[in-house]
């Protein structure tokens, strides 16, 4: 699930801030972004991103609150991309003006240490801020997932609503099969005598076929073990578990519609589907 966390801190007594995003990823999926004064300490930060994430694409950017009166001005530097800029102005004819501000902002124009130092401070101090940014980013994520969990929630309960309607159906159904096809067996007789035995047979083979009795057991416990791995999130596996239960339903959705041979309990059907392909929208988030 997505998040977003922030943090401040100091390393060997600079100032350094830094901010973690995460997106939906199938498996953990680091990407550092650190001043190159941090440079060796990557893989630190890297190891203290996966110990906390087990999955997710994950953006990390840290950066050191320099101060404008500490910087200092690398002049070749600065002399190099004026004489570029100017190059570039002469040959495609462009404007002749150019801005200090635009040059000190190229990059490694304004430095605050001298080429090749190291920034005071240890690794320990940088993933003691990252661990602060993480801990804020699965604070949201753990909202989003409550979010979810209730939508997803209010989805199962229209299911289940359904099915329970689906279920009260279904004996009147077989009811009106039946007779419907006593009167056009009555009417086909033309008059001659029926046997009732045979009759009975029939009825018994058509109350089979249009019988929904074990699609809707499944249905209901398919919806039990729903709800069961949903209050496990954000557990290891949860979501393919979560897939699966939704192919189950789909299935018995399927079967339910093709026995129906009703219009109000197609109806349901087709309600029934609707909410579960909301609900697979939202369980990708899981996977």
């Amino acid at each position: 699930m997505t998040g977003f966390g922030s943090a401040e801190g100091e390393v060997g007594g600079a100032l350094v801030a830094v901010e973690v995003r995460s997106v939906n990823h199938r498996f953990f999926n680091p990407s550092l972004k650190l001043p190159s004064e941090f440079a060796r300490w990557e893989g630190d930060v890297r190891e203290a991103l996966r110990r906390s994430i087990t999955r997710g694409h994950v953006s990390l950017f840290a950066r050191i609150a320099r101060e404008q009166s500490a910087g200092r001005i690398d002049e070749p530097r600065f002399a190099a991309y004026v004489q570029q800029l100017r190059d570039l102005q002469q040959r495609y004819q462009l404007d002749s003006a150019l801005d200090v501000g635009t040059i000190l902002r190229m990059p490694d124009v304004l430095a605050t240490r001298e080429e090749g130092s190291e920034v005071p401070g240890t690794a320990a101090e940088l993933v003691e801020i990252v661990t602060r940014a993480v801990a804020a980013m699965d604070t949201m994520r753990l909202a989003e997932g409550a979010r979810l969990s209730t939508y997803i929630g209010e989805r199962l309960q229209l299911i289940a609503d359904a099915v329970e309607r689906v279920a009260g159906r279904a004996p009147q159904r077989l009811v009106e099969q039946r007779d419907r096809l006593r009167a056009a067996v009555q009417e086909l007789a033309g008059g001659i005598a029926v046997d009732d035995q045979r009759l009975a047979q029939e009825v018994a083979i058509l109350a089979d076929r249009l019988d929904v009795s074990e699609e809707i057991a499944r249905f209901r416990s398919h919806l039990d073990a729903f709800r069961a791995t949903l209050e496990q999130a954000p557990a290891e596996g949860v979501g393919k578990r979560l897939g699966f239960l939704l192919q189950e339903l789909l299935r018995e959705a399927n079967t339910t519609g093709s026995k129906a041979n009703d219009a109000a309990i197609l109806q349901e059907v087709l309600g029934i589907k609707e909410e579960l392909e909301r609900i697979r929208e939202q369980v990708e988030n899981l996977e």
